[in-house]
């Protein structure tokens, strides 16, 4: 963690993406004000947004029988009454501001089973002096109804589930304005209908230390205004912000989520995810990538409504004259496998709605990234083919098998039945904005690699089986295949070499 994953290399050596400060937001996290979902001007089918922060759920007006009820009168009492019950205790937070020891590492950690309820107007607040709120290995945690703010938790830590225990329940509540991570994830854990707001780094960060998270469930969030410290201009490349961020997560379900006005990405799952479902979300207003799915495997991305995102990032690259197509959805190293198991083995992009973002879907593949390779960002991880990464070395490295798999690769991607609207005065842009890509760089290094000159190109464009077809441009769209300096219209997309979009229309000046 905290290393640069995002690789956008064209060359011998790796771009530095810089962000902007600004966040371009239509609203500022924590002042209650949102921007309008309104239904497309295209006419395009809208999902409906989740509410979440601006209406939400109250808890119980008095202690369910067997409660041990918390006074926000008396400093620590949460923590105090956790420590002094046994397991599978509910706890309930009378109205007010509820107070940990003043000491930084002052938090609560409750026993296997507990359930933490919040009355109306219940907060739990750090004061900017403690770093976690409730962490601990005990699974099977329940919080709902809570308001936890105010937290400092450091990089890439969470104030909820700060050591990612399994089996944790967090439902109605709203985690805002902390430093670090709102909260962190471990196994079978359920995140639900709960605002994630203002926070200095990530809404979420799914990490575990030790071992795989699984059986994840993301379900019916806003995830707003988040990376409130602008890590990315901070740490420049560290690849450590966003709405969400997931690393290693073998199963996740994330739908219906609200995902919006957060500076850099919306939704990033980086290095070894495998087996996702992303559908119907509303993701909007994003400074940088609405969805990135990163040296990852196997996921479903279906019936999500995307508008308006990378704005802020997108232009940034166009005016430093940077020739790469930012996308708005882009998949890095990513594919499907089918020697994994999943609920799907190839990774299928289907029936969305993408309106005036910057650029469309990028498939890319870096020809200098691989296991054991300098270019390699994932801090020495290698691929889920191979868990000797040390093997991943010359001579064997230039053989079959290990030729195939130290390398994540953009394969089996199919991208069909969606609607890409684009208004360039909507966007404000002249060109840049307009981009649909498949693409590689020109491998060069380390002087060992066996996949150097333009082999990588060549393999994501015509042999990795990914596919365009029956999709709805309205707008000037171009296209971008093998390398950034083939940029296409639609006829020499859908044409030999490439045959792209087979059964799909364009109409140019439909967009707006």
């Amino acid at each position: 963690m905290g290393n640069s994953r995002r690789h956008w290399a064209l060359a011998a050596a790796p771009l530095a993406l810089a962000l902007l400060a600004a966040t371009g937001c239509e609203s500022a996290p924590g002042t209650g004000a949102e921007p309008a979902a309104a239904p497309s001007s295209s006419g395009a089918r809208s999902t409906p947004v989740a509410r979440v922060c601006a209406h939400p759920t109250a808890g119980p007006a008095k202690a369910p029988a067997g409660a041990v009820s918390v006074d926000p009168a008396v400093v620590d009492d949460l923590a105090a009454k956790t420590r002094n019950s046994p397991p599978h205790t509910t706890f309930w937070l009378r109205p007010g501001k509820h107070r940990l020891d003043p000491d930084r590492y002052a938090q609560v950690i409750p026993k296997e089973g507990n359930r933490y309820l919040g009355a109306p107007g219940a907060v739990l607040d750090g004061r900017r002096t403690n770093q976690y709120a409730f962490g601990g290995t005990s699974r099977n945690v329940t919080i709902r109804y809570l308001t936890v703010q105010g937290f400092v938790a450091p990089q890439d830590e969470g104030v909820v589930n700060h050591d990612s225990a399994d089996g944790w329940v967090i439902e109605h509540a709203t985690i805002q304005d902390n430093s670090g991570a709102g909260l962190m994830a471990g196994s079978r854990q359920g995140v639900r209908a709960s605002c994630l707001r203002g926070n200095g780094q990530y809404g979420m960060n799914a990490y575990k230390a030790t071992g795989r998270i699984s059986g994840l469930v993301v379900e019916g969030n806003e995830i707003v205004g988040n990376n409130t410290g602008d890590w990315e201009r901070r740490r420049k490349g560290c690849g450590c912000t966003g709405g969400v961020k997931f690393w290693a997560v073998d199963g996740a379900d994330v739908r219906g989520n609200w995902v919006h006005d957060n500076r850099g990405t919306g939704l990033w799952a980086d290095t070894n995810n495998n087996d996702f479902r992303i559908e119907n979300n509303t993701l909007e207003a994003n400074d940088g990538a609405a969805l990135i799915y990163e040296t990852s495997y196997n996921a479903v991305i279906r019936d999500n409504t995307i508008r308006r995102n990378n704005w802020v990032e997108g232009r940034r690259a166009a005016d430093s004259g940077d020739s790469f197509p930012f996308a708005t959805v882009y998949l890095s190293e990513s594919g499907g496998e089918p020697r994994l198991k999943a609920r799907t083995d190839k990774i299928e992009i289907y029936r969305n709605v993408l309106e005036n973002n910057w650029s469309g879907i990028t498939l890319w593949e870096n020809a200098d990234r691989f296991c054991n390779s300098p270019a390699n960002t994932s801090s020495g991880d290698c691929t889920l083919l191979v868990r000797d990464t040390g093997r991943c070395a010359k001579p064997a490295i230039s053989k079959a098998p290990l030729y195939a798999d130290c390398r994540w690769k953009t394969q089996r991607v199919d991208i069909h039945g969606n609607r890409f609207v684009l208004d360039k005065s909507a966007v404000r842009c002249a060109a840049m904005c307009d981009r649909m890509a498949l693409l590689a760089n020109y491998g060069t290094y380390p002087h060992w690699s066996p996949y150097q000159g333009e082999g990588v190109a060549d393999a994501i464009t015509e042999r990795q089986h990914n596919r365009w077809h029956d999709n709805v441009y309205l707008g000037p769209w171009q296209f971008v295949a093998h390398d950034p300096s083939r940029v296409l219209d639609f006829g020499q997309w859908q044409s030999t070499p490439y045959q792209q979009d087979a059964g799909s229309t364009l109409d140019p000046r439909a967009g707006g």
